[in-house]
């Protein structure tokens, strides 16, 4: 149906090098994956900004408050951000996790005076003081042969708490709203959706929600480039469930489709979380079905308690998710029995979403488990390497790295966020890389926010 080498090229992921991660962890319950931790070898950076492995350098291509070429700031509290080539150049889309009343950190800067700029019909919503909320994406496009910075503005604008989302194969970036606020004293208009921005748009955009992919905490996005299912996660403390949404027309997303549950067969309410007890050894993989999400506007703010009650396999605080080769990868920021993370690999039915699925089942598996933040601190967004390695960004208590995972499941370091403001490290999100896999762009979200392009000697690492 859709293009994969094209899909995979847009969003700067994999290639079939990263099949041999299904060579190794494709195995049975009960088989065990032992986590391999490499050195960490990293050189102080002299700005005091980010440290890197010797022969990596980074150059700074944005950072909040800059102006914009559409005449608005840089918002702040860059989030999650996917690459794709279009006309113009290779292009970033990037969030910002902003909430409605984060003024300072405005495009429209602190007094709203620059919402004038807009055409203010493309707002989702807006506050009761009719300031424009901060939250949205901006769009960066750069110079295809030096990733130098040659244009950015605001592309959606009017959305709350914009974290993480993902490219889809016709090259656009879904947003979502890490948020279950509804309208009410503050805000006009219910939220908790995801929206869609095409990475060719050169203007900003109409907000408009993708209302039957539910509302709830959405925190990321995937998009099977050959059928076109979405998959999602969510970010909502001690129990959350792993949804997919079935398109009525693949590639078309606004004209709905069925939300569905995940849930292990023979198994009501699995807790994948290992909290309390050891449910999944890392190489564990369980054979799963998918249960109808009743109600996915979720009135009453319990979508997951009821979906869990139903069957639906309990998760805790799902973050991001990328698709490989005919599978994905995707995190849970606090699971585990040191509460400090674990990557799980799906793997789709050859029947997925059709008649028969239930004869050839997919199957879900535990990749890796944190032993603790002093090998993977809370592993949130993350992608896929071109030569097969998952790049994972932290977000723990103490000092925040990037981290690389091998097919063997050996962690390794890639970068520190050198900066603290008060002793606190922020947290890295939004990891891609270009088309040709020289470089990654990444996100330090606060104090302020940043974006890195960082080259190197990739191959070297892990």
């Amino acid at each position: 149906m859709f293009n994969r080498r094209q899909f995979l090229r847009n969003s700067a992921a994999a290639t079939a090098a990263f099949t041999g991660l299904a060579t190794l962890t494709g195995c049975t319950r009960g088989s065990s994956v032992t986590v391999d931790v490499a050195p960490i070898n990293l050189v102080p950076d002299a700005n005091g900004l980010l440290d890197l492995p010797p022969g990596f350098t980074y150059s700074v291509i944005s950072t909040e408050g800059d102006e914009m070429d559409d005449g608005l700031f840089t918002p702040g509290d860059f989030d999650g951000m996917a690459a794709f080539e279009t006309p113009d150049g290779l292009t970033l889309v990037r969030n910002h996790e902003l909430h409605p009343f984060e003024f300072e950190k405005s495009p429209f800067g602190p007094d709203g005076e620059r919402i004038r700029l807009i055409d203010q019909t493309r707002l989702y919503d807006r506050a009761e003081d009719l300031s424009g909320l901060p939250g949205g994406t901006t769009t960066l496009v750069l110079d295809p042969a030096t990733y130098e910075l040659k244009r950015h503005f605001l592309s959606l604008a009017g959305t709350h708490n914009n974290c993480a989302g993902g490219p889809t194969p016709w090259g656009s970036w879904l947003t979502c709203e890490e948020t279950t606020d509804r309208r009410g004293e503050h805000l006009a208009r219910d939220h908790g959706y995801v929206f869609e921005v095409p990475a060719a748009s050169r203007e900003l955009v109409a907000a408009v929600p993708l209302t039957e992919m539910g509302r709830f905490r959405h925190e990321a996005v995937a998009i099977d480039p050959g059928n076109g299912i979405a998959y999602l996660t969510e970010d909502a403390y001690d129990i959350a469930c792993f949804y997919r949404f079935i398109p009525n027309v693949p590639g078309q997303l606004a004209e709905g489709g069925r939300l569905q549950a995940l849930k292990i067969i023979g198994e009501n309410g699995f807790d994948t979380r290992n909290w309390d007890r050891t449910s999944l050894r890392p190489g564990d993989s369980l054979p799963v079905e998918w249960i109808d999400v009743v109600d996915g506007h979720n009135p009453d703010e319990d979508l997951a308690e009821r979906h869990v009650a139903m069957g639906a396999a309990h998760f805790t605080r799902g973050e991001g998710i990328w698709f490989g080769e005919d599978e994905l990868y995707f995190t849970c920021t606090d699971g585990g029995a040191a509460r400090t993370g674990q990557i799980f690999r799906y793997v789709p039915s050859s029947r997925e979403g059709l008649s028969g699925e239930s004869d050839q089942p997919a199957r879900l598996e535990l990749f890796i488990e944190s032993p603790g933040e002093d090998v993977m601190g809370k592993c949130d967004n993350l992608t896929i390497a071109q030569w097969g390695d998952l790049i994972v960004a932290e977000d723990g208590g103490g000092e925040q790295y990037i981290r690389g995972v091998t097919p063997a499941g050996r962690i390794y370091t890639i970068a520190r966020n050198a900066f603290s403001q008060n002793s606190r490290y922020s947290e890295f999100c939004g990891p891609c890389f270009s088309p040709d896999g020289s470089t990654l762009f990444i996100n330090v979200q606060s104090s302020p926010s940043r974006t890195f392009a960082i080259r190197g000697p990739w191959r070297d690492l892990g």
